[in-house]
């Protein structure tokens, strides 16, 4: 029973992997063992899984509805063993999916008190700025800002932060006087993630709504800051996404007395099974630590 989940476990890595050495490095034997393996699953249930080439492994249609099947089973398995456990302890790989400039400023840098404490975890970042498919690419838990289209996951709100305006100093001292929304229009604007539209601002019982473009389009958010870093001119970003460089002077505020609205920050849990241990644990960490962003 023990090799058999052992060659499931296998299949799936090496499913995600698309390599039989990349499979064979996370889990620590030889990639002829990882062969061998596989080979004797597809002989067992009849079925080829995965065709080879000399580069890559692609699942065929019978391999991607077995995965579709077995990877639910073995992370109810691995949520059995936890709750039996009772330790408190995780193990297995756990699989993040989110954008570039998510993970590099705000889950990386509070990422290791977390791993530190759950030394036999596997953490993955799947990093990609395009919107992950949860189920068909094994996700255990997406995070993602904004308005949310998939209506079958299970959806956390872990922090709702403030829109601001920011631009580097070295702009504003050059540029003009931007006293109220409508100065805006005599302005270098960025266009970052939250694209062309109507930008509304509140103050007070006044609301003014705009609709603006730029010269410079940037949907990257690590992008159109470092552009306005440099001097390039206004963007529209989440005060908790752009907080260190406020705190560091490095960019400031724009119209501060001015309400943008709010973005959310939301985890997702792919639909049809039981969020993993694991998932829900990093989860909770992060939602206590950018609580207070």
């Amino acid at each position: 029973m023990s090799d058999h989940l052992d060659a499931l476990r296998l299949f799936v890595r090496l499913a995600r992997r698309g390599s039989f050495s990349a499979a064979g490095r996370e889990l620590n034997v030889p990639q002829s063992t990882v062969s061998r393996t596989i080979a004797a699953l597809e002989r067992e249930i009849g079925a080829v899984l995965l065709t080879r080439t000399t580069r890559a492994v692609a699942l065929t249609e019978a391999g991607s509805d077995f995965l579709a099947r077995v990877e639910p089973i073995l992370a109810d398995l691995d949520e059995a063993e936890h709750a039996v456990r009772g330790s408190g302890a995780l193990k297995g790989l756990l699989r993040v999916g989110l954008g570039t400039a998510l993970a590099m400023r705000v889950v990386i840098p509070r990422l290791k008190s977390f791993a530190d404490r759950h030394p036999g975890l596997q953490i993955e970042l799947m990093l990609d700025d395009q919107r992950q498919n949860l189920v068909a690419d094994g996700v255990d838990v997406a995070l993602r800002f904004g308005v949310l289209t998939d209506s079958t996951a299970t959806v956390r709100r872990l922090v709702r932060w403030s829109r601001a305006l920011v631009a580097s100093p070295a702009y504003l001292e050059t540029a003009p006087p931007l006293v109220s929304p409508s100065d805006l229009t005599a302005h270098a604007l960025i266009v970052g993630p939250h694209g062309i539209g109507d930008w509304s601002f509140r103050r007070g019982g006044t609301v003014v709504s705009m609709r603006l473009d730029g010269r410079l389009r940037i949907p990257a958010l690590e992008g159109a800051i470092t552009a306005a870093i440099a001097g390039m001119g206004i963007v529209m970003a989440s005060a908790g996404a752009c907080r260190k460089e406020i705190e560091s002077g490095a960019l400031v505020r724009v119209l501060p007395d001015w309400d943008l609205g709010t973005v959310d920050l939301h985890a997702m849990f792919p639909a049809g099974r039981a969020a993993k241990p694991s998932a829900r644990a990093f989860i909770a960490y992060l939602s206590e630590t950018v609580a207070d962003d």
